[in-house]
């Protein structure tokens, strides 16, 4: 384990990467407390500034640029930013199904998946904790990412809120997957 994998990139680099690692630390914390609690909430809007600065300073760089200076994951950093402020927006107009259902599709599908893949050798994550080119570095990440994903969708609380009922889903179907774009009602 290399600590100058981290400390030796450029700023930006480490301002997303510390925002990151915020995120992934905060999102079981505010994802499971007891709704509208002080400390839920607290961890709710911490949670939120680091992902906003996770998504933001991801489109100031690319490792594998693909068109001009972006690549297939600035995609992700613009669904992220939408979906956070659809999650937002949903909390403020207290709309609580789908601000929570939104928050777990985010902690899901723009931290734990692309996190995963960060470890892949010959990136950054891998070389700080492995020798830059490690499989096992990237599977260990990947079971930690299952077992993330496995919680959240498993938990009795959560269970309940995603609108899972027994092993099928209940209401329309799919519908019930949380997805990151949707319209909050009141």
């Amino acid at each position: 384990m290399s600590l100058a994998a981290l400390t030796e990139a450029p700023a930006l680099i480490q301002i997303h990467a510390y925002a990151a690692i915020l995120s992934f630390a905060l999102g079981p914390f505010a994802l499971l407390r007891k709704k509208r609690d002080i400390w839920h909430k607290s961890a709710g809007y911490v949670w939120v500034a680091a992902m906003y600065c996770t998504a933001i300073s991801s489109m100031f760089f690319s490792e594998t640029p693909m068109i001009g200076p972006f690549s297939p994951i600035h995609i992700l950093s613009v669904m992220t930013l939408v979906g956070l402020t659809y999650a937002v927006r949903a909390a403020i107009l207290r709309n609580a199904i789908a601000h929570g259902r939104a928050m777990r599709a985010l902690y899901a599908q723009a931290l734990i998946i692309p996190g995963v893949f960060t470890f892949l050798p010959g990136r950054r994550m891998n070389a700080l904790f492995g020798d830059g080119q490690d499989m096992p570095v990237f599977w260990v990440a990947a079971a930690v990412g299952a077992l993330v994903m496995a919680g959240i969708w498993f938990h009795p609380a959560l269970r309940r809120a995603v609108g899972l009922n027994g092993w099928g889903l209940k209401g329309t179907g799919w519908r019930k997957i949380p997805l990151f774009f949707g319209r909050p009602s009141r």
